[in-house]
């Protein structure tokens, strides 16, 4: 109750503002992280999460409110059943095994609605405790974009073979002069080099990026 309230409060101020949600978390009790998801779920304006360092457990349920998922590329994310503690006969424990069976159940739900997976596909899931790094959790349709991803694509065809319209347009235009005393193979690398980090900051520079107004850390 004094988790909703002081998340529900702050919805309050941000008058439907953009929100900006941090999350790096190990995670915790699966009700809280219920009340949290809930919460931000029914959050009228846009909301982006941003996963920084680690969204596990219920932390992962809390990140799947996001209008849109962001997650750092050296962030991990980690899924897996509910678990709590039982005294009693076989019928306390059989008890015990159908609560959990019913908790794994809303969790799988949060994740469903973002990702669009099957209930068997995230119980197998959850059933091995999947860690995910940025790339995975991506290919899982956890998240909606890797942060930062804009500038390795620009790396990485800049190291392709087949280079990319944008290079070629490049050379053609700057083009790498040859000095009349020769150009030896150090020199030729400080210009690639030079050429590859303008290209990135050019593809950054033409990013939107709209900042939001409010923020919280989980």
């Amino acid at each position: 109750m004094r988790v909703r309230k002081k998340i529900e409060t702050a919805l309050e101020n941000a008058n439907g503002d953009d929100l900006e949600i941090i999350v790096n978390s190990p995670g915790g009790s699966v009700f809280d992280g219920s009340e949290i998801y809930s919460t931000l779920k029914d959050y009228p304006g846009d909301s982006t999460v941003k996963i920084v360092g680690i969204a596990a457990s219920a932390a992962s349920v809390i990140a799947m409110a996001g209008k849109k998922i962001s997650m750092s590329p050296t962030a991990q994310m980690m899924i897996h059943n509910s678990a709590t503690g039982q005294y009693g006969d076989y019928r306390d424990m059989d008890k015990a095994s159908e609560f959990l069976k019913s908790t794994n159940q809303s969790i799988i739900n949060a994740y469903k609605i973002k990702s669009g997976k099957s209930n068997e596909e995230l119980q197998a899931m959850m059933d091995e405790e999947t860690w995910m790094t940025a790339q995975k959790a991506k290919e899982h349709h956890l998240i909606d974009e890797i942060m930062f991803e804009e500038g390795y694509q620009a790396v990485a065809a800049v190291d392709s073979p087949v280079l990319p319209k944008q290079v070629i347009d490049k050379v053609r235009n700057q083009g790498i002069h040859k000095p009349s005393t020769g150009i030896d193979g150090k020199m030729l690398d400080e210009a690639l080099t030079n050429m590859k980090q303008e290209i990135v900051n050019e593809l950054k520079n033409n990013q939107p990026n709209k900042p939001a107004k409010n923020g919280w850390l989980f």
